[in-house]
């Protein structure tokens, strides 16, 4: 190899990379994400970047030098959108984890995209707030990733997703310039909305290195119900009832046989010979137990049996099943976790029809919801060595894209495209709207190096 070939010359800007390793382990640790996803290669290397300034010459060195980069936070995304292979090289922020700061009084957070979601909870708890948005990986998935991909969670029902609790951000640009977006007011209308935009852009369009986020008072009390049923679709139907209701729990949460079953085996308990679907219900704040009320009346005619939490622990422990459900899942194979959404009052239709799916493809589906807004969470679960992008399970999952918007909904409700989900992504979105994304991505990426071929 000459000293000027280009193979030499690639070898000495990646060694000018701040923090850069190509350890074999670390290139293995951020080849892939949660999704079940495997790319066929490893990256190149990896920037364990843990300041700002490692990510802007980052991005600047590799946007000079055409190098494809691939952003990464805590490796738990499910749409392999943080997935890397040669030819590319991973920027790790997981160790830029600080919370810079905390206004008790404006009710607000200022973080590193590194900083966990459950970390930063507790952090807030102290001065009796909490962050809203609450996916069910809260111990492991940090909140740049939870703006990647515009993440939801249990609480999502009352207190909406991500977008709604991200004031304003710091970005670096592919070309390592750095943009603030928001403010740190609760209103604001100058311009076009670039904080929205940034989020659940999936990294395509620029690196998050601080978030300013709002905060919310912690309710000063809650109240918990949980229902079981003869099966899945008396659940979902129980559901679409507190919708119908009016109630606004903050927690609705389904769950059905299969998984319940899943999550007897790994933590001992007994849910499955309860029913063959679960629904968890929490409502919170100063009326509390009179909206807990509203959903048992709401549920009472569908379930078979009904649990009332009589204290914290129990309440506790009922949350924690829902929690366990995909790492229960993901001792049974390996697990791809779909994310479709539907309007509420279809949730029915759509989980009988994922079984149909699973019955007609011999794929094996489990599926839990976030059912007060509709985002279903089907789980086919492969062996080890079993593929989910190609044969009958990529089958099972264009078969549950199109069964999603065949009634009126979405592919993904917080998982975002990644990888796995950009075949059907023109279906949705029609060529219009893929087309003026595209050129969004050019005008903040005009070399395309920020997670190529993911999402758009």
């Amino acid at each position: 190899m000459t000293s000027n070939s280009p193979a030499h010359r690639l070898s000495e800007v990646l060694a000018a990379l701040p923090r850069f390793t190509q350890e074999p382990a670390e290139l293995e640790r951020v080849r892939t994400d949660r999704s079940g996803y495997v790319p066929p290669t490893l990256p190149d290397g990896v920037v364990r970047a843990e300041s700002v300034q490692d990510v802007v010459e980052t991005l600047r060195l590799a946007h000079e030098h055409r190098i494809p980069v691939v952003p990464r936070g805590a490796g738990t995304g499910l749409a392999a959108g943080a997935a890397a292979r040669a030819g590319e090289i991973v920027l790790d922020v997981k160790r830029m984890n600080r919370i810079l700061g905390i206004d008790p009084v404006e009710q607000t957070a200022v973080v590193e995209p590194g900083v966990l979601n459950a970390d930063l909870n507790a952090a807030a708890a102290e001065h009796g707030l909490f962050y809203a948005p609450d996916p069910a990986s809260t111990a492991i998935c940090s909140i740049g990733g939870n703006i990647a991909t515009n993440a939801g969670g249990m609480r999502c029902a009352k207190y909406g997703v991500t977008r709604e609790a991200v004031l304003g951000l710091k970005v670096v640009l592919a070309d390592g310039r750095v943009l603030a977006t928001g403010t740190r007011t609760l209103k604001a209308v100058t311009g076009y909305d670039l904080n929205a935009l940034f989020i659940g852009s999936e990294g395509t369009l620029g690196v998050v290195v601080e978030a300013t986020l709002r905060l919310r008072p912690a309710p000063v009390a809650t109240a918990t119900l949980a229902a079981y049923f003869r099966d899945v679709g008396a659940a979902a139907a129980a559901a679409s009832a507190v919708v119908a209701a009016r109630a606004t729990p903050s927690v609705l949460e389904l769950v059905d046989g299969p998984t319940l079953g899943a999550i007897d085996l790994a933590t001992g308990t007994d849910h499955r010979r309860r029913g063959e679907a679960f629904l968890l219900a929490q409502t919170d704040g100063f009326g509390a137990g009179i909206e807990r009320d509203v959903v048992l009346r709401a549920v009472e005619p569908f379930a078979d049996s009904i649990l009332i939490a009589d204290d914290p622990l129990q309440a506790e422990a009922l949350l924690q099943a829902r929690r366990d459900a995909i790492p229960s899942l993901e001792k049974l194979g390996r697990p791809s976790i779909g994310d479709v959404g539907v309007p509420r009052n279809r949730l029915a239709e759509a989980v009988t029809g994922i079984q149909q799916i699973a019955r007609e493809t011999g794929v094996e589906i489990c599926t839990i919801a976030h059912a007060a807004d509709g985002n279903l969470h089907p789980v086919i679960v492969v062996g080890p060595h079993g593929s989910i992008t190609e044969g009958a399970p990529k089958t099972a999952l264009a078969r549950m894209f199109e069964l999603a918007q065949s009634l009126g909904g979405t592919l993904t409700g917080e998982h975002g495209v990644g990888l796995l989900k950009r075949d059907w992504f023109t279906a949705e979105v029609g060529e219009l709207s893929r087309d003026l994304q595209h050129r969004i991505k050019a005008v903040l990426d005009p070399h395309d190096i920020l997670n190529p071929g993911k999402a758009v």
